[in-house]
Order: structure tokens, then sequence, then C-alpha cells
């Protein structure tokens, strides 16, 4: 039941909305600390609080759908480009042929599977009349694997896993968003032009027609990305800004006109701005490039919380009810044998991937913002069972989100797929250049002073320097005759040496 408060009803552009969001992200922020603890996804938290929030829950009612849109759109855009500025070409080089398949042809599989399943399962029994088109049209939606969630436990987690699929599936997440969101105007377009037109001929031209706007999108997204981004390191090299924030807002300025323009001529942005951030994160002389990932990093968590709380705000669990077991059913047939079956055939041309690994990389084709933005497309044009597409779509994210989120370590360890990774190592905000060497932590032990409790009885091998300590809450220049402490922790430089 709403809540009858006129201050709820509020437009996108209301005053009342910069209370409204304070609150939420306060609240947001204080749950998803709580909810670290118990290894539950942060935006699945996120999204559940946008829904209590929402107009089935305190009544906030958001009525401008297409500014919704909108903003989803750009927080996206946000979200790929701390993605694309953090992928390592080194790492992700030798996977990348396995990547684009899995974006491409696996989506393209996922698609085939599960639409079938929900035409010859459900037929029209979903509501108004479920055309062929339709079934593949939600079957499209659900296709993409949600680049925040994957980043967010990724990393934020510090989940590291064999075979290198790590950088694997941050590509193949980062890369099909714009392969769905595509297969998803598409599918739009088709399903609006078989409503005016009839004949066999003309069916056959419609797709066609689709196929070639398909290519187009492709071949401009990845050319305008790649000029824009060679484009911006050559004007990073030879331009002087006057401190380092100016640098990550002129990139994320290139990337927002990467995506425009891309789309402006009939490309696909998010696909170019991806290729451009990319490129520009590559750059081995990218100025102040630690404070730039540091403020990007500080923006996609902005970008992801506001996105996700938007999304749960636009929900009505109210609407949910009648669609609630065919949307459980469709979740767990596109988890346990579409999505698998995507990645098996599209990884078959590709050796050195285990079967552990692909089962592994079936189970990260997490659900999350994209999917329930490609589904709000739907319904801003206006198609017939739009409304049952995106609760059906929100109801199958939160459900990915809860059971995939929460077991992705459990199942890395299952599948022992998972290392350990060593404590973060605090590098005090300096930028280390690869050819100095790397930088390591060390916690002092009792068997360490061994040999006295000095510095310099510790014996350091060659090539190895302790440039900081840390002793509780305190930063110590380190010298020889510096007295350590059991739980000390050394912040080591190792590399070569001139003497």
């Amino acid at each position: 039941m709403t809540i009858p408060l006129s201050i709820f009803n509020i437009d996108l552009s209301s005053g009342n909305l910069i209370l409204l969001v304070s609150l939420l992200m306060f609240v947001a922020i204080l749950t998803a600390k709580l909810g670290t603890r118990f290894g539950v996804p942060t935006m699945l938290l996120f999204l559940i609080i946008g829904m209590l929030a929402g107009e089935d829950g305190l009544g906030i009612n958001i009525d401008n759908l297409h500014m919704a849109e909108f903003l989803g759109h750009l927080c996206m855009t946000i979200i790929l480009l701390s993605g694309g500025l953090e992928t390592s070409l080194k790492e992700t080089r030798p996977i990348i042929r396995k990547g684009i398949s899995m974006s491409t042809l696996g989506v393209f599989i996922t698609i085939l599977v599960t639409g079938s399943f929900i035409w010859l399962t459900f037929g029209d029994r979903l509501g108004n009349g479920k055309t062929l088109f339709g079934s593949f049209l939600l079957a499209t939606v659900l296709s993409s694997t949600d680049s925040a969630s994957v980043f967010s436990i990724l990393r934020n987690r510090r989940l590291t896993l064999r075979e290198n699929l790590g950088p694997l599936l941050e590509l193949e997440s980062g890369s099909n968003d714009p392969m769905a969101y595509v297969l998803t105007i598409l599918l739009v377009q088709i399903i609006e032009s078989f409503e005016n037109v009839t004949g066999a001929s003309v069916s056959w031209q419609i797709l066609l027609t689709g196929f070639w706007v398909l290519i187009k999108q492709i071949i401009i997204g990845f050319g305008i990305g790649i000029a824009l981004g060679h484009a911006t390191r050559w004007l990073l090299r030879n331009i002087r800004l006057q401190n380092s924030p100016l640098y990550a807002i002129m990139i994320l300025s290139i990337a927002l006109f990467a995506n425009g323009a891309a789309s402006f001529i009939g490309g696909n942005g998010l696909l170019s701005l991806y290729v451009t951030a990319i490129i520009i994160g590559n750059m081995k002389d990218l100025p102040f490039k630690k404070d730039i990932l540091l403020l990007s990093d500080g923006i996609t968590w902005l970008a992801q919380l506001m996105m996700f709380l938007l999304l749960g705000l636009l929900a009505k669990p109210s609407q949910m009810e009648n669609i609630l077991w065919p949307a459980l059913l469709i979740g767990l047939f596109l988890m346990i044998i579409a999505r698998p079956a995507g990645i098996i055939l599209s990884l078959l041309p590709f050796k050195g991937l285990t079967f552990r690994a692909k089962m592994l990389a079936s189970w990260v084709g997490i659900k999350g913002a994209g999917p329930i933005l490609f589904a709000l497309y739907t319904v801003l044009e206006g198609v017939e069972g739009s409304i049952e597409i995106f609760n059906i779509v929100f109801t199958i994210t939160l459900l990915s989100l809860l059971l995939q989120g929460m077991t992705l370590t459990p199942m890395a360890r299952l599948l022992n797929l998972s290392i350990d990774d060593d404590p973060e190592v605090e590098t005090f905000g300096m930028e280390i250049p690869d050819e100095m060497g790397m930088l390591r932590d060390h916690i002092v032990s009792q068997e360490d002073l061994i040999n006295g409790e000095n510095l310099r009885d510790l014996h350091l091998p060659h090539g190895i320097r302790v440039i900081m300590v840390r002793r509780d809450n305190k930063y110590l220049v380190p010298h020889g005759s510096m007295k350590l402490m059991t739980g000390d922790r050394l912040v080591i430089l190792m590399g070569d040496t001139d003497d």
C-alpha cells in the first residue's frame, strides 16, 4: 500500500530529490557495510533498498521514465569507463579471442537456447499473447552479464582466479553489454515492423536489414573507440594540465563523447567508450595514472550506488506476483542450462581452459543493472508486454544476485580455481615504475627478531629495501638502528640496485 505523502510523489527534477537521494545513499552505504560480513553482494542490497523506498514501500514514485533511463545509461557509461581503464592488455591479450567469442557467439547461443525455452514452455501464457520474437526479446534482455556486478565481486572481494579467468570474465562482462543492447534494439525494431507489414518476403527483408544494423553498430563502435583512444593518448602526451583531477575529468568527457558520437552516427556507444577506455588505460606514460584510477573508482562507486537505487525505485513488487514462478523457472534455466551452453560452445575452438574453468565462467553470468535498463528501454518503446518483461527481468536479476553473487567465491574454492591473495600492499599513494621493482608487504614475526631487534639485523637480501614501516596507525621512516616490534608492517621494494 502506497503511503499517501505528497512529498514522495516526485519527478526526477523535483527539489525534494536531493534530500531523498542523500538519505537513500546514506542508508545504502551503512547497509552495504553490514552486508559484506555475510557475503551479500552490495548491488543486491542497493536494489532492495530502492525497492523498499519505492512506490510499493515508502511510496516514492519516479514518474519520469525517460530521465530514469538516461541517468541509468549515464551510470553504465561511467562503470564501463572504469572497467576499461583498469583492463590490462598484457593480461587480456592471451584471452582476447576467447572473451570476444564469449561476448558475441556465447551471447547469441544463450539467446537462442533461452528464447526457445520461453517460447516452447510458456507460449502465449505470459500474458498479452507473446509472439516468437517477444520470447526472444525477453531472452535477449536477459543475455547480458552485468559488468558492474562482476567488477564489484571480482575486484572488491579481491578474488583472484586461476587459468587467467579474472581478465577473461571482466572482458566478457564489459563487452557483452553492448552486444545485448544492440540485439535488444534490433528485436524491438523487428517487432514494431511486424506490426505493420505481412508476408514472408517482407519478413526476410526486415531480418536482413536488422543484421546489417547489427554489423554497422559493431564496426562503427570499434572504429570510433580505436580512433578516439589513440587520439586521446596523443593528447595526454602533449598537454599539461594544472592537477591530476583535471586529467580524470577530461578522460571522462572523452568517454562520454565516444558514447554519444558513435550513437549519433549509428554505432554502438557502449562498445565505443569501452574500447576507448582500454586504449587510454594501457598507456605506459599515462600522467597521474594512480590518481586517475583512484578518482575513477570513487565515481564508479557513486554511479553503481545511484543506478541500482534508481532501478530499485522503479520496481513494483505488487506487479511481480503473477510472473513469479515463470520468472524463477526461466532464471534457473538460464543459469543452469542456457548460459553454460553458450559458454561451452563459444569456447570449443579454443584450448587452455579446463572444464572446471568453463563451469565457473558459466556461473559468473550475473545479472544486474544492464538487463533491467534494457527491459526499461522496451517499456519506453511501448512494446507489447513490456511491463511484464521488466518485472520478469527484475525478478531474475534478484535471483541471480542472490544465488550467483553470493556463491561465486565458495564456488571458485570448490572448483579449486581461487588463489588466496596476500594482504593488500600499502603504497602510501606512491607510483612505482615497473623498472624499479615491486612493492610487497611483510609483517614482522618473532622469528624475524632472533638476530636482533634493529632493522639492520634482518640482513635483507641484495636488492630489497624497506621504504616505510607502519606501526599501529603511525607511519615511520626506516633507518638501520630502528628497533622493530612484532606486528610491524614493512613496505618493501624488491628490485635491482646499483650498489
